[in-house]
């Protein structure tokens, strides 16, 4: 194969009662069909609340088992909860295995790997980092194997979390501890992809879509497929609105479009809370 053209979509926040979320999806789902890419990837938040309402996962996935392409899927927190980090609250509700199980039973793989196009792409499960649960040891070491076997292909990183802001550095703070791979997993990660050519990362989470290159590697962040956070809620670092990123890779050589799907709508976080309320 000398070209494949793969779809990410991220933070879905699907459940049967939000119709402006599920309007949104029929939207993105429809311009999938119109253009066929070879697989799509879920970046994770794929439901609204995957660890108080199993019916969210299950209806989640049998929206994405509607569409026309193939599709890989990692969790998100909304999914199977959030990672403890060295500063800030505790997360509320914190991963589990629990719900890790119930994400992979219903949904599918929470990471894998592949080859296509003269790329290896790997997809991680970022929330069971720093989280003590025995699958977050069981992911590294199949994470060391993988790397291995890289070789000198290109490497495309999926994951629900982006790795930082600006550096790998970053401070964490307890107002954004929760937003990137808290530390020391962050470092670990970035060491161990130190020995690849590691020329993609594609994240989720943040609902804002941001573009830049760190090094000789392109962080990605894509937008919510379904609704916005507004700036009283969330401080602006990228571009609020909801849409879906297109890559076309080919030996050597990547091409990304940042695009929204005919009719994909900016819902409000407001609207999505007060809809909460009336339940």
């Amino acid at each position: 194969m000398s070209e494949f053209r793969l779809t990410q979509i991220s933070d879905t926040h699907l459940g049967r009662r939000f119709p402006g979320l599920i309007a949104n999806f029929h939207r993105v789902s429809e311009h999938i069909d119109a253009d066929r890419p070879d697989l799509v990837v879920n970046t994770g938040d794929v439901s609204f609340d995957g660890p108080t309402s199993r019916d969210d996962v299950e209806f989640a996935k049998s929206l994405h088992d509607a569409l026309p392409v193939a599709c890989r899927y990692l969790p998100g927190n909304h999914d199977i909860g959030d990672n403890p980090t060295a500063i800030g609250p505790a997360p509320k509700p914190p991963v589990s295995e629990t719900h890790r199980e119930q994400f992979c039973a219903l949904i599918g793989e929470d990471h894998w790997s592949f080859e296509a196009a003269g790329w290896r792409f790997i997809g991680l499960n970022s929330l069971v980092m720093n989280s003590g649960l025995a699958f977050e040891a069981e992911q590294f070491d199949w994470l060391a194997s993988e790397i291995s076997r890289a070789s000198c292909r290109p490497v495309a990183l999926f994951l629900h979390k982006p790795l930082f802001l600006d550096r790998p550095d970053d401070a964490e703070t307890p107002d954004t501890s929760i937003r990137y791979v808290p530390q020391p997993a962050r470092a670990r990660l970035i060491e161990m992809f130190s020995r690849v050519e590691l020329r993609l990362i594609a994240s989720g989470h943040v609902h804002q879509r941001r573009d830049f290159t760190f090094r000789h590697t392109r962080h990605i962040w894509a937008p919510s497929a379904g609704f916005v956070i507004n700036d009283k809620r969330q401080d602006r670092v990228a571009i609020k609105e909801t849409g879906v990123v297109e890559y076309r890779f080919q030996p050597d050589r990547l091409e990304v479009r940042h695009v929204r799907a005919p009719g994909q709508v900016d819902v409000d976080i407001e609207e999505l809370l007060a809809q909460m309320g009336a339940q």
